[in-house]
């Protein structure tokens, strides 16, 4: 009986505590799943990129690339991991990715080095629009905020305004001159509707950004409490008519006769165990305590997966002087493994062909010799070119295409960890790595967390069960607050009734008073 009571006291107050934090959860999450995606593409970049037209006395990468350096040791091109010849306010520039995934702008005719200040961002802003007449104007250059994430290599960032009547603001990379998001008014409220309010973002606001992921992990844990502790009371006091517990008065299968209470009791008990599945698989966004291996391969993994040996064709290319690169390029890439390399061309509408000057892609010997690199001491178990998406790689609702490309080539190692690289045979590409430990992650946060999985994840199927079910939570959350409300006010009333009513004693008389024992 004492642990019955113990039970149905942990629900009831931390219900109150946390109700409305698992309504703005719910509510976030709706945001989150139907809110645009405002990080721009490679899709988006190819659109909005100026035509590449190579002339004769454009340098090439090598020469570039020394120039920009001199002849010290950053000169050395083995550094060079990819790079991209585009153009920027009419001028031709390399923009080269180095094995520390650092970022260099360097200028296609006299390799100098270029930065992009607050009169280039609004200039580079103003092309992104069309180069319209609408009022441009620089607002903050910022190291990071929550609107950019996971973009370490193109910080300081800078935030221009476009009055064209909708609030419209660009950021761009001080680094690399590159549009990485596009917001209006609404898109922002919504980011902060959304992943704002459901990750805790404003707490970066105030100083908190170490601590929030702490915040986040106690809370969800409690969170958690709450949900079974209220599952298990519901499964208690659930009397169905053929089950073998005689049903309250009136048929009914609970005892709650008010309305708030019978629906908490119904969205509780039908969509609980999903609420509880979605807190749960929150706790373990952040990985708490390390629990699993880290998302992405390691820098140092990543350069012994490109190699050493910068390809000389590479280095030696002289854009302006080739036939092969079509009217209509925007952008050229050349990207490296091993001793290949293969340079690829891209027009408006996002397509990639490659040109005759290199590799047409790279041969699953050389993607091969690139796994062992990257994996060391392990061994190749298998190999396999792969055209279609499995339950590790997939592409996530709201990410554009390229990020997971088919044919991928799939390299598992005979590891302790059963390693599995996913490559892109076409660019050369690390797109995925992935051990037990990850894949475990996977199945336990994403699957039950986001719903990513087996025939669930096709549309409109995955909007139905998402909306039926964060419905039910809604409902949930909802009625605990309403309820936590009556709760506490109904307390506070028993706490002044009890104020106000004065003791036994204080009612007496002095003379009936007992007299106070006088020392001595």
């Amino acid at each position: 009986m004492q642990l019955k009571r113990l039970l149905f006291f942990t629900h009831r107050w931390l219900g109150v505590a946390l109700a409305l934090l698992m309504l703005l959860w719910f509510v976030s999450g709706l945001v989150i799943v139907y809110a645009p995606n405002t990080v721009q593409s490679r899709e988006d970049h190819f659109a909005h990129a100026e035509l590449l037209a190579p002339q004769a006395d454009w340098l090439p990468l090598g020469s570039a690339w020394t120039a920009r350096w001199g002849a010290g040791d950053e000169a050395a091109p083995q550094r060079i991991a990819a790079a991209r010849l585009l153009r920027q306010l009419d001028e031709p520039l390399w923009l080269v990715e180095d094995v520390q995934g650092e970022r260099h702008l360097i200028s296609a005719r006299d390799g100098s080095a270029r930065e992009t200040d607050a009169a280039r961002a609004v200039a580079l802003a103003r092309a992104w629009i069309g180069g319209s007449t609408v009022p441009v104007a620089h607002l903050e250059t910022f190291n990071h905020d929550a609107t950019v994430r996971n973009l370490e290599a193109l910080r300081p960032f800078h935030r221009i305004a476009v009055d064209d009547g909708r609030g419209t603001e660009i950021t761009l990379s001080a680094r690399t001159g590159e549009v990485v998001r596009v917001a209006d008014a609404v898109d922002r409220g919504l980011f902060w509707a959304g992943n704002g309010l459901h990750l805790f973002r404003p707490l970066d606001s105030v100083g908190w950004g170490e601590a929030r992921r702490d915040v986040l992990l106690w809370v969800s844990g409690f969170t958690v409490v709450a949900t079974l502790t209220g599952l298990i009371v519901g499964w208690l006091r659930w009397r169905p008519a053929f089950g073998r517990q005689p049903q309250y008065s009136g048929g009914r299968a609970h005892p709650y006769r008010a309305f708030w209470f019978s629906w908490h009791f119904w969205s509780g008990l039908i969509g609980g165990i999903v609420a509880l599945l979605w807190i749960a698989s929150g706790f373990f966004n952040n990985n708490p305590w390390q629990l699993f291996s880290p998302a992405n391969a390691n820098r140092g993994e990543l350069g012994r997966f490109i190699g050493k040996e910068v390809p000389a064709v590479m280095l030696q290319w002289q854009p302006g002087l080739s036939a092969a690169v079509s009217a209509d390029t925007v952008e050229l890439r050349w990207q490296r493994l091993g001793r290949e390399a293969t340079l690829l061309a891209a027009n408006a509408a996002g397509e990639l062909h490659a040109l005759p000057v290199a590799a047409a892609g790279f041969a699953e010997d050389t993607v091969r010799a690139a796994v062992l690199r990257a994996a060391g001491d392990a061994a190749i178990a298998s190999q396999t070119l792969q055209t279609e998406y499995d339950s590790y790689y997939y592409p996530r609702h709201g990410r554009a295409a390229s990020d997971r490309p088919l044919p991928v080539l799939r390299v598992e190692l005979a590891d302790a960890g059963n390693t599995r690289y996913y490559v892109d045979p076409r660019e050369g590409r690390l797109l995925l790595r992935q051990d037990d430990s990850r894949r475990a992650y996977r199945w336990i946060f994403s699957a039950l967390h986001h719903w990513d999985f087996g025939w669930l994840y096709a549309r409109p199927l995955w909007d139905g069960w998402m909306i039926v079910w964060i419905g039910f939570g809604l409902v949930m959350s909802l009625t605990s607050v309403v309820l936590g409300w009556k709760r506490l006010r109904a307390s506070f009333r028993r706490q002044q009734n009890r104020a106000r009513t004065p003791s036994p004693a204080a009612a007496l008389p002095p003379e009936q008073l007992a007299p106070s024992r006088q020392p001595g």
